[in-house]
């Protein structure tokens, strides 16, 4: 298997996973949080939106130069608009990794702030960064916050409490 083969597996995987544990959150809930640093279930699940977007950024352009003053993050109003957002996000990253090849993964990337280099990486490296395993980091987060509010917990590698395979 190419690096490419294994990414857009685990592009796949993940993604997968993930949209299982957004479809979860209940409309009522999008406002709580489990603490006033937290974001709140609405600001995580957007956030997992915007995690998988970055494929777009990665594997669509060189570069990526964010200005943080004028950025607007996602803001899902409603389950069905967070589930329709991740939707059409996994769809245009799925494009972009289907005409990816091994020479894409390993050129370099670069993100920039406001015009300055914050680094530059391969493809491969940034793609992994900052979509797998961000989303995985969050996801994680948003598992907790369905324990919390006693919802059940789909897996994501194995069985949960809730669920057995």
């Amino acid at each position: 298997m190419t690096l490419i083969e294994s990414l857009r597996d685990e592009f796949e995987h993940e993604t997968a996973t993930t949209r299982r544990h957004l479809a979860r959150v209940p409309d009522d809930r999008l406002d709580w949080r489990p603490h006033a640093k937290s974001y709140t279930a609405r600001g995580l699940a957007s956030h997992l939106v915007e995690c998988v977007g970055w494929t777009t950024r990665i594997f669509g352009a060189d570069e990526f130069d964010i200005d943080p003053t004028s950025y607007s993050p996602f803001s899902a109003a409603s389950v069905a608009d967070l589930l329709r957002g991740f939707d059409a996000t996994v769809d245009d990253g799925r494009r972009l990794l289907a005409v990816a090849s091994e020479g894409d993964v390993a050129r370099p990337w670069r993100l920039k702030i406001r015009g300055r280099q914050r680094f530059e990486r391969t493809r491969a490296a940034a793609f992994r960064d900052f979509t797998l395993s961000h989303v995985i980091h969050h996801r994680g987060q948003l598992s907790v916050y369905l324990r919390l509010l006693e919802i059940p917990v789909p897996g994501s590698y194995g069985p949960t409490a809730d669920e057995q395979f």
